[in-house]
């Protein structure tokens, strides 16, 4: 990598653009005091984003902006633009030459760009961190700031070596690290208190799940019971509508047919008798004897109805009776008894009649409300039994309406019989007619009498139909349409030779499965399970994005631990190197002499100590908790000059410290040399004899580096491939000149 160019806008006195080429090694700028050489050098520091006003020497962002003459109007904003060879990819930017450009408006806003892209300040600092150039500044040295390694803290003096050893990079990788550790860690603490927040609730959402199981288990027993008794039942039902079908057909169409024999026969003995006494008495039993068979019709079916609301409330009774079996709860009993016994102590303290009576009295109204709460319960159920006595009193007395029917019906047949005997005595002509009649209406009315068992048989049916469906209805409001499973159930193949008990049994399980189920109270399975599901799956995520975070933030203090030790142990072996050079240079320069860097901790004082030494006391007061000392480390200097016994920086005079600080430079820049190296008046202090190895020392550095030299030295001008002359007019404008070194070292040798 190699710098090529530097272009100047409005920053600044070079109200102009100016350009700098650097084909060289050395280049040197050259020019009066004043003129605006050390203008070049804050360029320099400007375009690679250096953000301390102090260091380009202003107070704020638009005074390095040119602000105009009498002949020149001021800016409105300073542009400086770098560009480098990067044909060796230096960069790690696919392109054979990288420009940086940094503009500053008068609003002291700033940009940064790459390549004609906008980029952020970081994204500079990163990119010049490659190529072992740091925000420090430490490869530009600016006028008066030779000696600045020498006054710098120990500490800061470390910052300097580390980023001259291209060592910053670890430092910004470890603060990076360092603040995604303190995220990942309040993170971690972030989720461990989610998970504390839902573990409560994750308890009780787990025993309703167990509940919810367990009812399910019923909900399972019961689908099978259903499935068994419902396919049994609608098949008996099948079976049954099927028989009284069959059953009814030929009774029914015989009936027909005698209806209309009946009424032939009727005919013809009308017109053979006339107005026969005897035919109109046969006549009068005949409809006495339909009104009882119409009257026996609508009892039967009354009866039906009867029946099935006892059925219905016999079930509910059944019930009830379960539910009944339940004790009053032992709380209230316990407190009854309290409130009973403190009532009784009470009164046993009083020695007055009235008073006990009255406590007597509290103590009686208390037992009474207690039994009226136990009685209240019940209610419900001696309802019941008061509705099922009513029906069983109404399905009595049909019963004996229906048998008195059935007798009367009976005795009208024997008068029939009778009257037809006495017919058949009195009228031979007609005898076989008559008998013929008679025995049709004796057929008929065995015909009824079949019918209308039938018709009881039917209406039993419809009764367990509507059972059928309402089990049906209960059962699907506890286990859903799975109840209509039923249908795909394998039913015996006989059942009607099965005694019904055997499935009224079946249905009493059912019942008491169908109790236990809804005691168990449980709400919305679907629900319930649902946000049991997703709050485990929420504790599990949390549960692995815990894991994942321990696994990150050990993963980064494993990576923090290797940076430190990777840093140490470069920043050691750039300490041994540079030592080397260090010592190589100071005796070059000293002519002998020892130098070195030394690594050193240094123990902050206490606060209690500082607070004691300002209030000049010995000891602080009781209970005083005073901070623990820090340790620091840095960099400490040491040398020793040669043919004297001086020892140490603060004993060196100013022509010492110059040259110490120049061979400190030089050695560094040896060790782990930066791509250029701007030097701005380092040998302003230099006599003729130290500016030759001065001048001797930049061309073995600029073997490694590109130098930028601004001097006034005709020695160190020597050395320079390139001279640039910087003028300023009376329009105070800072102007670019080729100068040959003749003419340059002419000028300041005057």
């Amino acid at each position: 990598m190699r710098l090529k160019q530097l272009e100047i806008t409005g920053f600044k006195s070079f109200a102009r653009k100016a350009v700098f080429s650097f084909e060289v090694p050395i280049s040197s700028i050259v020019g009066p005091n004043g003129s605006g050489k050390s203008n070049v050098t804050e360029a320099i520091r400007f375009v690679l984003g250096e953000q301390s006003m102090k260091s380009l020497r202003s107070k704020r962002g638009e005074d390095l902006i040119w602000n105009g003459s009498g002949n020149t109007p001021r800016a409105n904003f300073a542009s400086v633009s770098i560009l480098f060879d990067n044909h060796d990819r230096a960069f790690d930017i696919d392109f054979d030459e990288v420009e940086i450009r940094r503009t500053v408006s008068r609003d002291g806003a700033n940009q940064y760009f790459v390549n004609g892209s906008q980029v952020r300040l970081r994204d500079v600092f990163e990119l010049m961190a490659r190529v072992h150039v740091g925000a420090s500044g430490h490869h530009i040295i600016s006028q008066g700031e030779a000696d600045r390694i020498l006054n710098a803290n120990i500490k800061d003096r470390r910052v300097m070596i580390e980023e001259t050893l291209g060592l910053k990079i670890y430092h910004w990788k470890i603060d990076e690290s360092e603040k995604k550790l303190v995220k990942t860690e309040e993170n971690m603490k972030e989720v461990e208190s989610l998970r504390r927040e839902i573990a409560p609730h994750i308890k009780f959402l787990k025993k309703q799940v167990e509940r919810l199981e367990k009812a399910e288990e019923m909900k399972g027993e019961l689908k099978a019971l259903y499935a068994d008794y419902l396919s049994r039942e609608k098949t008996h039902l099948t079976g049954e509508k099927k028989r009284i079908l069959t059953a009814r057909e030929e009774p029914a169409n015989e009936l027909v047919r005698l209806d209309k024999e009946v009424m032939r026969i009727r005919g013809l003995l009308s017109e053979s008798e006339g107005n026969d006494p005897k035919k109109e008495q046969l006549m009068s039993l005949e409809e006495r004897v339909n009104r009882t068979q119409r009257e026996k019709d609508e009892l039967s079916r009354a009866l039906g109805r009867v029946e099935g609301a006892i059925d219905a409330e016999e079930r509910i009774m059944k019930r009830t009776q379960q539910m009944e079996g339940s004790a009053v709860p032992f709380s209230e009993v316990r407190s009854f008894v309290t409130e009973t016994e403190n009532t009784i102590d009470g009164a046993l303290k009083l020695q007055d009649v009235d008073a006990i009576r009255a406590a007597l009295s509290r103590m009686r109204e208390s037992i009474r409300a207690f039994f009226a709460r136990v009685r209240g319960g019940r209610e419900n159920a001696e309802k019941h039994d008061v509705d099922l006595l009513n029906l069983r009193k109404e399905r009595a007395e049909i019963s004996t309406r229906l048998e008195k029917a059935h007798s009367q019906a009976l005795a009208l047949a024997k008068e029939g019989e009778e009257l037809r005997t006495a017919i058949e005595e009195e009228k031979d002509s007609s005898h076989e007619a008559e008998r013929a009649l008679f025995g049709h209406m004796t057929r008929v009315a065995e015909l009824k009498s079949l019918l209308d068992r039938l018709l009881g048989d039917e209406s039993r049916l419809l009764r367990d139909e509507e059972a059928f469906r309402s089990e049906l209805r209960e059962g699907a409001v506890l286990i859903g349409r799975d109840i209509l499973k039923y249908e795909n159930a394998t039913a015996p193949r006989e059942p009607n030779e099965e005694p019904r008990e055997k499935q009224e049994e079946r249905r009493r399980a059912i019942e008491k499965l169908k109790i236990r189920l809804e005691d168990a109270g449980v709400g919305s399975s679907d629900d319930m399970l649902k946000e049991y599901r997703e709050t485990s799956e929420r504790d599990q995520f949390l549960g692995r994005e815990l894991e994942d975070l321990a696994k990150s933030a050990e993963s980064l203090r494993v990576l923090i631990a290797e940076l430190n030790e990777k840093l140490a142990r470069e920043f050691g072996d750039g300490i041994l190197k540079i030592n080397i050079q260090f010592q190589e240079f100071f005796t070059i320069l000293f002519g002998g002499g020892t130098a070195k860097l030394a690594v050193i901790a240094q123990k902050k004082r206490k606060k209690r100590d500082d607070l004691a030494a300002l209030l000049d006391i010995g000891e602080m007061p009781d209970g005083f908790v005073p901070d623990e000392e820090e340790t620091e480390e840095g960099i400490d200097i040491i040398v020793s000059l040669p043919r004297k016994k001086t020892k140490g920086l603060q004993m060196l005079s100013g022509g010492e410290r110059a040259l110490t600080s120049i061979a400190l430079i030089f050695a560094v820049s040896q060790v782990n040399p930066p791509p250029f190296l701007v030097l701005d008046e380092t040998d302003a202090a230099l006599d003729e004899a130290n500016s030759r190895r001065y001048g001797d020392m930049l061309d073995n550095l600029a073997r490694l580096s590109q130098l930028i030299v601004v001097t006034h030295n005709r020695e160190t001008m020597s050395h320079a491939g390139l001279l640039y002359g910087v003028t300023m007019g009376s329009d105070a404008v800072s102007k670019l000149l080729s100068v040959k070194f003749d003419e340059a070292a002419a000028q300041f040798a005057k």
